[in-house]
């Protein structure tokens, strides 16, 4: 009987480290790329997870606030070594697009933004970054609007941001109004209520830019602009880009034509398109306002893989210690396997497995293995035998179990 076997390789934290920084210094080609060439060396190759533990994970990713790749990643070093492997996972991920973009933020503010003949050459690549920005929302839209009133919805935000309001309004509005859509007294209500608190503080806007633009930009203020964008980041890393201009351009941090430059900078590295936020940050206030907008950017991804870890397929190791009812019992070489003496193939979904005396195993929702009939006391035999203990380990439910042999 072949059985498929689904577990990462013992590593050290620093070898782990090493793998996913490889794979941040080759994440070229957007997040498509990138996930591919995690799948291809970890699902693929090395069998790290299953196919269908990875196409469920990344399904629960792409619901989630953030680059979905970097949190593959986490997610991916959570399974190998715990959560502390999820975090120097994530980490050598976007270290080097993080390294690469300081520097071209150095070469950009000390060596390009002044100098007038680079500037016909970035006016060129800002008309790009444009084009390629209006087909992402072209291409996003075609996704979400698809009736009437999302497109209502969508027109009376666009109209609303070019009237100068403050994004969160028009954002909490369309939802609250899209979800009691067939309330339709509610909705209006609420729709109203929107129109006068963005009349309310559009109209108190002026002096708050004025004492705003007065000031310098503060760490602060680019860690809370980094973390808005990194929580707003659905659909795509580009719906973080009005987020994060409207808290530095806005602001008069930094220039629209210096923002532009950085997203397509970010678009040309071994990166997460969101890294663009770290050459925002730099720009505004050195090395300290990138350190802290990127960290912004990045903690909700690395929070939510965390958070989320059991809903998207547990991350425990599974070369865990077996549950108590599978523990030796008295010292002995041998184990009642009972009915799970079987194949330990993992991620099957809810159905019984053959066992190799023709007997089943279950899978429980709960966790761990239930064990057929009496599971309180798990002494049976599989096709009228009992089963011995042999050396190759198996997996089933995160824990790892030795082959058992008749």
């Amino acid at each position: 009987m072949t059985t498929d076997i689904y577990s990462p390789p013992r590593l050290s934290l620093f070898r782990l480290f090493l793998r996913f920084l490889r794979f941040g210094f080759l994440a070229f080609g957007g997040p498509v790329a990138q996930i591919a060439m995690v799948k291809q060396a970890l699902v693929e190759e090395e069998r790290w997870i299953s196919p269908v533990r990875f196409n469920r994970l990344l399904a629960v990713m792409q619901i989630l606030p953030g680059p979905e790749a970097h949190e593959l990643c986490v997610h991916l070093g959570m399974v190998a070594r715990g959560r502390i492997g999820g975090l120097l996972a994530g980490l050598g991920f976007m270290l080097p697009g993080f390294v690469l973009m300081l520097g071209a933020a150095w070469l950009y503010k000390g060596w390009i933004v002044d100098n007038p003949v680079m500037a016909p050459i970035f006016l060129g690549v800002q008309v790009v970054v444009l084009a390629i920005i209006l087909r992402a929302v072209q291409r996003i839209g075609a996704h979400i609007l698809e009736d009437r009133l999302l497109w209502l919805l969508a027109g009376a935000a666009l109209a609303a941001t070019l009237a100068g309001v403050p994004f969160w309004i028009p954002l909490i509005a369309s939802g609250l109004i899209y979800t009691y859509a067939k309330r339709p007294a509610l909705a209006a209500a609420i729709f109203v209520a929107a129109v006068v608190l963005a009349v309310v503080v559009t109209g108190a806007a002026p002096l708050a830019k004025t004492s705003i633009a007065a000031s310098e930009a503060g760490v602060v203020a680019l860690f809370i602009a980094g973390l808005k964008g990194g929580l707003l980041t659905f659909g795509g890393a580009y719906t973080a880009i009005p987020y994060v201009r409207t808290d530095t351009v806005g602001r008069g941090w930094i220039s629209d034509a210096s923002f532009l430059d950085g997203v397509a900078f970010a678009g040309m590295l071994p990166a997460p398109l969101v890294i663009f936020a770290t050459f925002a940050g730099y720009v505004a206030a050195g090395l300290p306002g990138a350190a802290a907008i990127t960290a912004g950017m990045f903690l909700p991804a690395f929070a939510f893989s965390m958070i989320f870890l059991r809903a998207a397929g547990g991350g425990r190791r599974q070369s865990r210690a077996p549950p108590r009812a599978w523990r030796r019992r008295g010292g002995g070489g041998r184990r009642d396997c009972g009915d799970a003496a079987a194949t330990g193939l993992v991620d099957r979904g809810p159905r019984r497995e053959p066992c190799a005396g023709g007997a089943s195993l279950r899978r429980r929702r709960a966790g761990g293995l239930a064990l057929e009939g009496k599971a309180d006391r798990p002494r049976a035999r599989a096709g009228g035998r009992r089963c011995r203990v042999g050396a190759e380990p198996l997996t089933w439910g995160g824990h790892s179990f030795s082959q058992i042999t008749k």
